[in-house]
């Protein structure tokens, strides 16, 4: 067990930011036996064996290597990633996961004078971000359906970010209505954070396609969610070259060195691993469809999710109270105490035996 010692919070050698942030709090991540978790977006697939196999090969017949800095811009993992997603090398930036990205963004193009615009109900990060950087945050309504109108941004902006799919609706935006939108702010960064893009249905296409046309659109994706490396801390940007660099200096005044040796081997063999990347994302994306079919059929209101989860309201409401009883029962969903969403549960897409097990603990909290 680990231990702790107690002590009283001294902050007057804090700075005044420190004192004054609210942090981000993650997903919970409890440890106990027969626990079905169900909470945070974690692939239910473990990663392409691969990455376990470049991993030991970077440790057994390369440790020597580890002496040495890693190479600081992940030049050839950028490269594999300009090579599977169509683009040139100086359009591609990589980070200590997608929140060290988001970070690197915020403090790039968003310290300015005029405001940030982003959804009201999106990525409790974002929040976070603007504060910690002194960006002044305006959050746009969802419409009443929780989708994204574009006509609600026309207004002064320094940029925009939107989540798509979002989170937690898990709702996903049109590439046409972010071509207009991004058309629409030419000086203006748009964001498109796209960490659940990869369990969209086939016919949803990656805002990427749309780079060469916006020089100001800049996509994010992360390892953590379709290439199952969550643990591994991988995250990346896509944009003009010009965004790219603006990233780079920023990157260089905090961290020269984001990815160590393991993970760049490691994020190298995913990306070389297409077939195994498609196949897990299939197999997520059926699940999802058994899933949405299974809590329709006990009366949930499912919005429909293009992600790796869903956001289900039950019958009668009582969100808060079936989280409580779905956790004494050792599965864990998350429940937002927050308002226009407080009577929907987001629930990650687990494996067969764990989305079963849901089920049916929610048939017998339906019973009681």
């Amino acid at each position: 067990m680990i231990k702790t010692m107690e002590f009283k919070l001294d902050t007057r050698l804090w700075s005044t930011k420190a004192r004054n942030l609210t942090p981000y709090v993650p997903g919970e991540q409890p440890k106990h036996d027969n626990l079905c978790k169900l909470n945070t977006n974690e692939n239910p697939f473990p990663p392409s064996p691969k990455v376990a196999e470049a991993i030991a090969e970077a440790l057994v017949n390369q440790a020597d290597q580890l002496r040495l800095y890693p190479a600081p811009e992940s030049d050839e993992l950028r490269q594999a990633l300009a090579e599977a997603y169509g683009l040139n090398l100086n359009q591609v930036f990589v980070g200590n996961g997608s929140d060290e990205v988001l970070a690197l963004v915020f403090a790039s193009f968003f310290m300015k004078e005029r405001p940030l615009l982003a959804p009201d109900i999106s990525y409790s990060f974002y929040p976070v971000y603007a504060e910690t950087f002194g960006v002044d945050l305006i959050k746009i309504p969802l419409s009443s359906d929780f989708s994204i109108e574009t006509d609600d941004y026309r207004q002064p902006c320094s940029g925009i970010i939107i989540a798509n799919p979002n989170a937690p609706t898990g709702i996903l935006m049109s590439l046409e209505a972010i071509d207009k939108l991004t058309g629409e702010h030419p000086n203006a960064v748009v964001v498109i954070d796209e960490a659940y893009i990869d369990f969209a249905d086939k016919e949803a296409v990656s805002a990427i396609s749309l780079i060469d046309k916006h020089d100001n659109l800049l996509v994010t994706q992360t390892f953590s969610k379709s290439r199952s490396l969550a643990g591994l801390r991988v995250g990346m940007a896509f944009g003009d070259p010009s965004l790219i660099e603006a990233l780079t200096r920023m990157k260089n005044s905090f961290n020269s060195y984001p990815l160590d040796r393991l993970a760049q081997a490691g994020a190298l063999a995913s990306v070389k691993d297409v077939s195994y990347f498609k196949d897990t994302c299939c197999k997520v994306i059926e699940l999802r469809e058994q899933l949405v079919k299974d809590l329709s059929e006990l009366e949930f209101e499912v919005l429909p999710s293009q992600a790796n989860f869903v956001f289900a309201r039950p019958t009668q409401g009582n969100a808060s109270e079936i989280a409580q009883d779905l956790r004494e029962q050792g599965i864990i969903v998350r429940y937002f105490n927050q308002p226009r969403i407080n009577d929907y549960l987001r629930i990650t897409i687990g494996t067969a035996e764990q989305n079963q097990r849901l089920i049916e603990a929610l048939k017998q909290i339906a019973s009681v």
